[in-house]
């Protein structure tokens, strides 16, 4: 059940929601659960969870105009400068707290493949979530 909780928040934080999922992971590494599961839970919940973001740019973008959709233009704005500036390879930053949603809508919205997609963002927030993990380890 933990497990789920981890991966939910982990999907939640990838999304629009402010929410923290470092927090639901280090809570449970100081429970004791093993750091390779809980990495690759919490990797494939924030992955998955931008997966939401990059549909959402590919299916949707034509209504960002609109009151109700999830990113505000500044967001987007940045996310496609970072796009211009540094290409695909932006999408390893998609794990950052501020731009990196927009980063992965915009994504969508310039049709990047998804294989791709997936592939650079699972590594860069896999690699977020190694540092937490390395951080707390070393912090014991």
């Amino acid at each position: 059940m933990s497990y789920l909780l981890l991966f939910l928040s982990a999907f939640a934080a990838a999304t629009i929601l402010p929410f923290y999922s470092e927090v639901a992971l280090v809570f449970m590494l100081q429970a004791g659960h093993y750091p390779l599961a809980l990495w690759a839970v919490a990797t494939a919940g924030n992955t998955l969870g931008a997966v939401v973001n990059w549909l959402l740019g590919r299916y949707a973008a034509h209504y960002s105009n609109r009151d109700w959709f999830p990113f505000q233009r500044e967001s987007l704005a940045r996310g496609e400068a970072w796009f211009k500036r540094y290409g695909v390879w932006s999408l390893l930053l998609a794990w950052m707290p501020i731009g990196g949603d927009a980063l992965t809508a915009v994504a969508g919205f310039l049709r990047v493949r998804f294989m791709l997609f997936l592939l650079l963002v699972g590594i860069g927030k896999g690699a977020r979530y190694a540092v937490v993990i390395l951080a707390f380890e070393l912090a014991k």
